[in-house]
């Protein structure tokens, strides 16, 4: 055995040998968390949370993104070597360990309540949402995304459909559309749109109550996937992404529209928003990560100077 692998070989048993970092990977390969869930799941200071992840990143095994003051974090796993071999062996013994069964159990509690706000702010809103969003100048962005997907007898999936604005466009032009919404309210105000509504004799409108994470369609069953204005309310924006691809078949697009990277602190206060914004850099990689090699993404700006609103981007990519 070389030097250098025998060197590596003592960082993994070392970085590994730690019961409390074993817990935490195997919290962070299930979800992305910051901190203070952490600290919520295994019971723990910060202080002591926070060793542990410096040592987990300082070993290349963590994946962390900022939003203004909270850092969130996921485990990503190496696919081969050392690393690999022994967290696959790790895995397996976590599976029937009695305490990564108390944290699992908690963490389904944590990850309920932080879903907490966010749907409380939709039911809230409910009807009013389509007023708020004229804010954005959203008809232009949603007319600029359209014509990406847009050919009659398509089967598409609107993810976050809110109030049903643009799954009913789609519908009008003639595609197959399911509308998703995990709020209730949401879709009460989008299936009252339904009443009234024209559409061509080819074209199909359903409203469903699910999660962005879960769509309820089989693997490679529509030709296009589209979150407008949906990813800045998402626990994890990449899996959103990821899940859509699972749905769209070989040459479906997945397209989506949301805030670049921004600091408007007044969009988080007021519209409870989970991110503020993303990076190209971002939307490039979840794409990527999810088998959608070279997205096309187009950044715009804040259509008005004399508010104070962030810029936007489309992004889309075909899945090969």
């Amino acid at each position: 055995m070389s030097e250098s692998a025998a060197d590596e070989l003592q960082k993994v048993f070392k970085t590994l040998s730690d019961p409390t970092r074993l817990r935490i990977l195997s919290l962070l390969e299930r979800e992305t968390l910051v901190v203070q869930e952490l600290m919520e799941v295994l019971g723990m200071a910060q202080s002591r949370v926070s060793r542990h992840l410096a040592i987990l990143r300082e070993a290349g095994l963590l994946d962390d993104r900022r939003d203004g003051t909270f850092v969130s974090y996921r485990f990503a796993p190496p696919d081969e070597g050392p690393w690999a071999d022994s967290w696959r062996l790790v895995r397996a013994s976590l599976e029937t360990d009695p305490t990564a069964e108390r944290d699992r159990a908690v963490l389904e509690r944590v990850l309920e309540g932080r879903g907490d706000k966010t749907p409380s702010f939709f039911d809230t809103v409910g009807p009013e949402w389509d007023a708020i969003r004229q804010v954005f100048d959203d008809d232009v962005l949603r007319a600029r995304a359209i014509t990406r997907i847009v050919e009659p007898g398509l089967r598409v999936v609107d993810v976050g459909t809110g109030t049903g604005v643009l799954a009913c466009e789609l519908a009008q032009l003639g595609l197959d559309v399911l509308g998703i919404d995990s709020s209730e309210s949401m879709l009460d105000a989008a299936r009252s749109k339904l009443e009234g509504l024209q559409l061509p004799v080819s074209a199909s409108l359903r409203f469903e109550q699910a999660d962005a994470c879960a769509i309820p369609v089989k693997d490679g069953e529509l030709d296009a996937a589209f979150a407008h204005m949906v990813l800045h309310y998402m626990p994890a924006p990449e899996d959103v992404v990821a899940e859509m691809a699972r749905v769209v078949k070989p040459g479906g697009r997945v397209v989506l529209v949301d805030f670049r990277a921004h600091g408007i602190e007044w969009m988080k206060r007021d519209l409870g928003v989970r991110w503020m914004g993303f990076s190209e850099a971002d939307v490039r990689e979840w794409f990527v990560q999810a088998g959608l090699p070279e997205p096309s993404v187009q950044e715009n700006p804040a259509r008005s100077r004399d508010r104070d609103l962030p810029g936007t981007f489309i992004a889309s990519a075909r899945r090969p």
